[in-house]
């Protein structure tokens, strides 16, 4: 996870997930996704893309996104939405994934400085204070 971040932020000089879903030719759209569903990845016919959920604040949707495009490198070819229905694999791995994947992406080019909490760390950075047990 650590090296597909690198090479990306690396290649595309920012980690700014909008700015590397652009790059990445993955479109981002904001929808009413309704109650409980922040964003989702949608692969159709060789496109690309990330849905957020329009009523969320700025924070919320550059994580979304930035999750989102964690299941686009670490996932590639999954469907939860067929894995949910038609199997009895647990998807939580894949969402844990991509939640470490967004906080790293998010924090790549910081450092926690001397006598700093992760706490102080990620909520300097704009990480939901939910997600810090995901660091």
């Amino acid at each position: 996870m650590n090296n597909v971040i690198l090479k990306l932020v690396r290649k595309y000089k920012t980690n700014d997930p909008f700015e590397l879903a652009d790059r990445l030719n993955i479109s981002v759209r904001f929808h009413d996704l309704g109650k409980g569903t922040r964003g989702l990845y949608i692969k159709k016919l060789k496109r690309r893309y990330i849905i957020i959920h329009k009523d969320l604040d700025y924070h919320w949707s550059r994580f979304v996104c930035a999750h989102e495009l964690g299941h686009d490198r670490l996932h590639p070819g999954l469907n939860r939405f067929w894995l949910d229905e038609k199997t009895f694999f647990n998807t939580d791995k894949f969402e844990r994934q991509a939640n470490k994947f967004a906080i790293r992406l998010l924090t790549s080019r910081e450092y926690i400085e001397r006598g700093e909490s992760i706490e102080d760390f990620l909520r300097r950075n704009n990480i939901p204070p939910e997600m810090n047990k995901f660091y």
